[in-house]
């Protein structure tokens, strides 16, 4: 079969293809437990439920304006207001499928083929391919420090002249971390004065641990005009618990919004009026859901570091935010989808495997799981991995032999 150019670069998301995996196993009766979940588990705020529910019972569900509903877009006007500090308009705002499709939007906005677009390692599994789909080029900028805090030296050192555009995650998934202030600061000012858009992937930026102080890029601007390319990307998804209902925003200069807008409009029209009354709802609600989940999040981050700890082998960095783990695991298998597979076949845990993050020896393993499924599992990946473990353990209603990895 002929395929684009650009279709035969496109893998498919490891993350996405797990879960799959999962839910077969699940259907199938197996005792699987999955710690490689990116959503929460707590439920959708009730003033969301409310809200879909009373306009879905005046039975004129329509096509939606393509940048979002009036009433979505003041919200996130007030939002950015809230928690950035900057009143915006509501030319500045558009409300998407989901954070993902709104960064996507922006890479088709301001990206052209064969330019580059530089990113931290370890990255979300989406950006390269993100990327790829604009025909440009991704470059991972792996700290040289070798921790998940990266330096402005690290992205410096990338640049060239097909440099186009830098991509900030924090807290950063796959590995947790809160990037510095100095960092945060030092790469809104280098991006402003080399001309180059800078995406703040801001998904996580209310799930943060130990009292740490939320940072705000807005603070290290000089100059906020309409040739400003800081682009700021949010959603409810994540600080929700509204993974299903798929709407993220994007806060811009007004004529890249515009732009994006343009694009939304010929890819899927806007987003379900549906779903957008539901996140209306969430941002306009009562907030203290937000603060019980993090609060949760980090008790179970507690204990998933304890657990992991005790593991002889394994080295892991405690996250600052999120609810995920990054821990190197190359002691046992330096090949982490190969160490995957293992965990999965032996000792029915899904792990998400490092190197669809660029760092292989790794794996993501989630702990927005309940208690049990984080206790559990990793006692399963202990018996799968330490050779000092018993030879069996019965697992459901069936017994397994632990294999050499």
């Amino acid at each position: 079969m002929s395929l684009s150019q650009i279709a035969k670069t496109i893998k498919g998301s490891p993350t996405l293809f797990l879960n799959k995996k999962f839910a077969i196993l699940k259907q199938k009766g197996n005792p699987v437990i999955h710690l490689g979940g990116g959503e929460p588990k707590s439920k959708v705020p009730m003033e969301a439920v409310t809200a879909t529910i009373k306009h879905l019972n005046t039975r004129e569900i329509r096509y939606a304006p393509v940048d979002g509903i009036p009433e979505l877009k003041q919200a996130i006007i007030n939002y950015t207001e809230e928690f950035y500090n900057r009143k915006v308009a509501s030319a500045n705002v558009m409300a998407s499928g989901g954070a993902k499709q709104a960064i996507m939007l922006a890479l088709q906005a301001v990206v052209n083929p064969g330019e580059e677009v530089i990113f931290p390692s370890p990255y979300w599994v989406s950006y390269p391919e993100m990327v790829r789909l604009c025909g440009a080029v991704p470059i991972p900028a792996y700290p040289k420090n070798k921790s998940f805090y990266p330096q402005l030296k690290d992205i410096e050192d990338r640049i060239s002249s097909l440099t186009k555009a830098v991509i900030i995650n924090s807290p950063n998934n796959p590995s947790g971390a809160m990037y510095s202030e100095e960092f945060i600061s030092d790469v809104v000012q280098f991006c402003e004065k080399k001309d180059l858009y800078l995406i703040m992937d801001d998904i996580y930026h209310r799930l943060i641990f130990d009292g740490k102080k939320r940072l705000n890029p807005y603070d290290y601007v000089k100059k906020l005009d309409d040739n400003s390319k800081l682009i700021i990307i949010n959603g409810v998804s994540k600080q929700y618990a509204m993974t299903g209902f798929r709407i993220g925003w994007a806060i811009a200069n007004n004529y890249l919004i515009e732009a994006m807008t343009n694009m939304q409009a010929h890819q899927t029209s806007g987003p379900s009026v549906l779903t957008q009354k539901g996140a209306v709802g969430a941002l306009n609600g009562d907030q203290s859901c937000i603060e019980s989940l993090r609060d949760t999040l980090e008790n179970k981050r507690n204990l998933m570091m304890k657990m992991l700890n005790d593991l002889d082998g394994v080295k892991v960095t405690k996250p600052d935010g999120t609810f995920y783990c990054f821990a190197d695991f190359s002691t046992f298998n330096k090949d982490s989808n190969k160490l995957s597979e293992h965990l999965i076949d032996k000792a029915q845990v899904l792990t998400v495997p490092g190197t669809g993050f660029g760092m292989d020896g790794y794996l993501r393993i989630s702990f927005c799981g309940t208690e049990q499924d984080i206790t559990e599992g990793i006692n399963r990946i202990k018996w799968a991995l330490d050779p000092n473990s018993a030879g069996e353990i019965i697992i459901g209603n069936k017994k397994y032999v632990r294999d050499r990895v």
